[in-house]
């Protein structure tokens, strides 16, 4: 059965950090619709000013942030003092956890274009994930030619393929490129799965229905998701993970389950005691 589309949200421009121009797709009003999945930002300029700026050191709790770039550079830092960087076609996981910090300084390229997706951790591992940063780098993605384009699976499975595995969170990620005028549909297994995709350049039909660039299109409950593009070569992100169906309280980089523990979060930022766990860190 074909996974329709349910709902559509296209972003809007804003910006963040220190001042970097951005995309917002999801945030605190599309939290229930589209569970497991709170934020997406989006990332698309020739012009390095829109954001040479970054995301200096900064907290996060209780989520993880997975960032994309088709095009560009990232580097990273976190709380242990690691550097890593991304460059074209590579991804970036971060496990926050119990409490990280880090920054992400985007550096200036031809073109920036990505996203960061943040994805909810559960009620029972909020306070227990130990923080993990892990660079999805060339070398770990696979790479599938369908002859009028390609599917490059940078987490999760892809039919009997496996990338790199969510700790807490089972988490497909593909970023699928199609050639104009093409059609491809792919197998997505569990239909009770939370699944969306996201339009990061170009117009495409997905599953039937018309999405405009940068929309993030949630999807219905099915076992198979068709993409056609139109004149012009598109790229979409394929996203799929379990639904929590548990409260959130979200108050800037802190997502919690109550209005107590955000409170607790904050607190523990004041008086230095915010850390509980050192992080990991893989592939430098």
């Amino acid at each position: 059965m074909l996974r329709k589309v349910e709902k559509q949200v296209q972003g809007y421009r804003t910006q963040d950090g220190a001042g970097v121009q951005l995309v917002r797709v999801l945030g605190n009003e599309t939290v229930d619709a589209y569970d497991p999945f709170l934020m997406l930002d989006a990332f698309d300029s020739t012009d390095p000013n829109d954001y040479i700026k970054g995301f200096p050191m900064h907290p996060h709790r209780g989520i993880e942030t997975f960032t994309f770039l088709s095009k560009g550079c990232i580097l990273h830092e976190d709380h242990l003092g690691t550097k890593a960087s991304i460059h074209d076609g590579e991804a970036q996981w971060l496990t926050a956890g119990s409490g990280a910090f880090h920054s992400e300084m985007p550096q200036p390229s031809e073109r920036l274009l990505g996203l960061q997706l943040w994805l909810n951790l559960p009620a029972k591992d909020k306070l227990t994930a130990k923080p993990y940063y892990h660079g999805v780098i060339q070398r770990e993605i696979q790479e599938f030619d369908l002859g009028y384009g390609k599917l490059r699976l940078l987490a999760g499975k892809y039919k009997n393929h496996k990338g790199i595995q969510g700790r807490y969170l089972p988490l497909d990620f593909y970023d699928i490129l199609l050639e104009p005028n093409q059609s491809f549909a792919f197998d997505v297994p569990g239909s009770n799965k939370s699944a969306m995709v996201f339009t990061l350049e170009g117009n495409a039909i997905v599953s039937g229905t018309p999405i405009a660039a940068k929309t993030a299109a949630k999807l219905g409950a099915g076992d198979t998701v068709s993409i056609q593009s139109y004149e012009d070569p598109i790229e979409i992100i394929f996203m799929c993970s379990n639904r929590l169906k548990e409260p959130v309280a979200w108050y800037g980089p802190i997502v919690m389950n109550t209005q107590h523990e955000l409170y607790e979060a904050f607190n523990e930022l004041n008086t230095g005691n915010f850390i509980k766990e050192v992080a990991t860190y893989e592939n430098k």
